[in-house]
């Protein structure tokens, strides 16, 4: 049928988020997004705009799929169980790394260490991932009760741990490696929490 798109916009932009994933925003073309999706680079525009604007929904589309596993990880902590839910939030990102499907590290991550090349707007969206994991991290934090102050912090430093999960999975860390900086952070959290969660 006349202008009708004729392929699975959902597949391009996975194959487009995977190809972004895999080489970063600066180093990714609209000629490897070509060969990515397939799609010539008249419908790549006509079908998503400019790069910038398909990077957009490619980071909206990756925050929007871990962002559910991230919410359901920490749905724990509603529960009384802010460290069974912060443990399962890094078994999302765990999990994820272990993917043979998908490239190592994180795009949101990766697209945070490139803010320097960035459209304003990309950089705003990558902000506000980063934002929108924290306070996720804060709500299931709120049940534990800690001191004035402690629930802002932990929830800032686990998404950096998180983040740099992400980071360590790229330079080759191994999964025990990765195992022991979770650990480390998950032990600090119960000595904050004195054993409770």
């Amino acid at each position: 049928m006349v202008g009708k798109k004729q392929f699975d916009v959902g597949r391009a932009l996975d194959a487009a988020m995977v190809q972004f994933w895999r080489a970063g925003y600066a180093e990714t073309s609209l000629d490897d997004l070509s060969r990515a999706t397939g799609l010539n680079r008249s419908s790549l525009y006509s079908s998503f705009g400019d790069k910038d604007a398909l990077y957009l929904r490619c980071l909206d589309r990756y925050a929007r799929r871990y962002g559910e596993r991230y919410e359901q990880a920490l749905s724990c902590g509603a529960g009384g169980q802010p460290l069974r839910a912060v443990r399962a939030f890094f078994e999302v990102t765990l999990q994820r790394i272990a993917d043979p499907d998908v490239p190592d590290g994180c795009l949101v991550a990766q697209t945070a260490m490139a803010m320097p090349v960035l459209s304003p707007a990309v950089a705003a969206r990558v902000v506000e991932a980063v934002g929108l994991q924290r306070a996720r991290l804060r709500t299931a934090l709120n049940v534990a009760e800690l001191a004035e102050g402690d629930a802002d912090n932990y929830a800032t430093h686990l998404v950096a741990v998180n983040q740099s999960l992400a980071v360590m999975s790229r330079a080759g860390a191994s999964r025990e490696q990765l195992d022991a900086v979770v650990d480390v952070s998950l032990g600090a959290l119960s000595q904050a929490l004195g054993g409770r969660g």
